[in-house]
């Protein structure tokens, strides 16, 4: 573990948030807060924790909401911290992306021994929320899409595509692999959908000056150009 780590405490109850500040601050941890589920992705796109601790009963949107959201740029570790204790919220919370639940009240010798042991499984390298490439930019926190530094307007469908492309940059996706990505494990034989979607894609993306974004890998999915 770093020296110094950072933890982002989102949690809409301010005493909640003050025992945490005290029981992790004389550990070493710099902490910060945010008290709903839209401040607190802020955050963590501004402030790059090394990990969060997750309250799921936010004012502005479900936890599993913010969690899910989270994951999709990003791999912290994320502890959640809740009063739910019932065996079908953990599942949830742990199939969202949760890398361990602990429910309220709590140890703080517990709180800390979980923190440390779920920083030491955490993936090296740090997220990037944004992706630049050529004339693209893509801020995976705020779902904004630009290009040329235009914003771009896109459905949740073409946004949800886009976003898997961009997570693979450089890199072949396969057909199957976006299929079941962006519309489940279902959908894996209906290739129509993607031609139709890539097609949308590229007609919003693509122009004259910015060249092809999207390589047609023939006959085994598709790839988004890197550019300079």
């Amino acid at each position: 573990m770093k020296q110094n780590p950072v933890v982002l405490v989102i949690d809409d109850e301010a005493p909640i948030r003050r025992l945490l500040r005290l029981t992790l601050e004389p550990q070493g941890y710099r902490a910060f807060e945010a008290n709903g589920g839209q401040l607190g992705l802020q955050e963590a796109a501004a402030r790059r924790p090394d990990v969060i601790i997750l309250d799921l009963g936010l004012p502005d949107m479900d936890g599993l909401t913010a969690l899910k959201r989270l994951r999709e740029w990003s791999q912290v570790p994320v502890l959640v911290l809740t009063v739910r204790n019932c065996e079908a919220d953990k599942v949830a919370a742990l199939d969202a992306g949760a890398d361990d639940y602990l429910t309220k009240p709590f140890g703080a010798a517990e709180l800390l021994a979980r923190l440390r042991a779920v920083q030491r499984r955490a993936p090296g390298g740090p997220d990037e929320p944004v992706y630049v490439g050529g004339d693209l930019q893509v801020d995976l926190a705020a779902h904004v899409v630009k290009v040329k530094d235009h914003e771009v307007s896109l459905t949740a469908t073409e946004y949800a595509l886009l976003r898997v492309l961009v997570q693979h940059a450089g890199k072949v996706v396969t057909h199957k692999q976006l299929l079941r990505s962006v519309w489940g494990p279902n959908a894996e034989t209906q290739s129509q959908y993607l031609r139709v979607y890539i097609t949308h894609l590229r007609k919003k993306l693509e122009t004259a000056t910015t060249g092809k974004l999207i390589q047609t890998e023939t006959g085994i999915g598709y790839r988004l150009v890197v550019g300079d």
